[in-house]
């Protein structure tokens, strides 16, 4: 494992604040000079540790504004990569977590409205060897980086 020092923590927590920061913006932060800081990130890329940089998007503005859970379950024999593969053609599908225990799978939904929810799930249903779901709204959410804001 690479040695990440409490610089390279800081640093990586102003990029999750805000991906566009400027090396200057956080040199001051860290007490580093622009230099310092881009050979940090430089490495932290190299390393893989910064695996990109993304935009944070409202999805509410863009009219997908409910989110939800569905637990799925399938079949004992179904191997992982078929539990993946159900979410690839469906584009609302945000996430796919494979889990240990019960339920199988954990999908991360962004959708329209109930009633773009239910055909969603009614698709995921009829995908692969899904014996059951369970769907979790979304009522309201939280994130550490957003907690800093």
């Amino acid at each position: 494992m690479a040695e990440i020092d409490d610089i390279d923590h800081k640093v990586l927590r102003l990029l999750r604040e805000d991906g566009r920061r400027t090396f200057s913006e956080m040199a001051g932060e860290v007490g580093l000079s622009v230099a310092a800081v881009k050979r940090r990130v430089d490495r932290l890329r190299e390393l893989g540790v910064i695996t990109g940089f993304t935009a944070q998007i409202d999805h509410a503005k863009l009219g997908w504004g409910i989110e939800a859970f569905v637990e799925l379950r399938y079949a004992g024999t179904t191997p992982v990569g078929e539990i993946v593969r159900t979410a690839t053609d469906i584009p609302e599908v945000q996430a796919v977590f494979t889990i240990a225990g019960d339920p199988d799978a954990l999908m991360h939904v962004r959708v329209r409205d109930l009633g773009h929810l239910q055909q969603v799930i009614d698709t995921l249903r009829r995908a692969g060897t899904i014996t059951g779901t369970k769907t979790l709204m979304v009522l309201g959410s939280w994130t550490r980086e957003t907690l800093r804001r």
